[in-house]
């Protein structure tokens, strides 16, 4: 969480979250989530551009401290003049890189993607949250998403799980996802996970069922396997459906929902 007081801790902060998004973006298996991605990007590189001018300012602001290691003020106060001048200088190239953004912003804003292949849905397979999420993401961290997914893929009972999806309405058009996910697929298997909100849940790809079986009860009762490890039949609001009542106030509260 940034501090809003520490530079340095929230600057560590940003890099993490950054480097967190090159490795979530190595492979977008939903471009309906890139529109969203590159206005969150937008609003980083004007926030960027704001903490090197500011970075600048500081420079001179502390000139009279300035010196060199042997000791030698009048260049060490040089010093700080080159920073702040290369300081602002960034900035204004990131200035630059927004421009160009908010004309990538403008473009896909008007693309509508095609659906999924539609002889296809999604199931549920784990939902998992919190203490219970929290191997599967060491598992993340230290091997990958694909050892995650073959750690997963032991909840998946077959066709009981499929029928335990169809009675609770877990059944998507798509591998979900919303811009607090993350998403990554194998073969029949989509995992999608937030380290941020510590969830971390499965979904396997079937046939198309016939529209009948389709359909959720409006009641149904918890899977015989797996109880509690979902939060239940979809949302008409279109929130998440990985994400559990008290974790979605949070991501609304972070601006990470939908």
């Amino acid at each position: 969480m940034p501090t809003f007081n520490d530079p340095a801790a929230d600057a560590r902060e940003a890099s993490e979250a950054v480097r967190g998004l090159a490795h979530a973006t190595q492979r977008i298996e939903n471009p309906e989530v890139l529109y969203p991605v590159i206005g969150e990007l937008m609003a980083t590189t004007r926030n960027l551009s704001q903490v090197l001018d500011q970075l600048a300012r500081a420079h001179q602001q502390h000139t009279g401290r300035a010196m060199t290691d042997s000791g030698d003020r009048e260049a060490g106060s040089q010093l700080t003049f080159e920073a702040a001048a290369a300081l602002h200088e960034a900035a204004a190239h990131i200035g630059q890189a927004d421009t160009v953004l908010d004309r990538a912003s403008s473009r896909a804003g008007q693309i509508a993607w095609l659906p999924e292949d539609p002889r296809y849905r999604w199931v549920s397979v784990v939902f998992l949250q919190g203490s219970e999420a929290e191997p599967v993401m060491e598992i993340i961290d230290r091997q990958g998403p694909d050892a995650a997914i073959a750690y997963l893929a032991a909840f998946d009972y077959g066709e009981e799980t499929v029928s335990a999806a169809m009675e609770n309405g877990y059944v998507y058009a798509t591998a979900p996802q919303t811009p607090a996910d993350r998403l990554v697929k194998d073969g029949d298997y989509a995992l999608t996970y937030s380290p941020d909100l510590n969830y971390v849940g499965l979904s396997r790809r079937i046939d198309a069922p016939e529209p009948e079986r389709e359909t959720p009860t409006a009641e149904a009762a918890p899977a015989s396997r797996g109880a509690g490890r979902h939060r239940g039949a979809g949302r008409p609001d279109g929130s998440s459906w990985f994400l559990p009542d008290a974790i979605a106030e949070v991501a609304e509260s972070r601006g990470l929902s939908l």
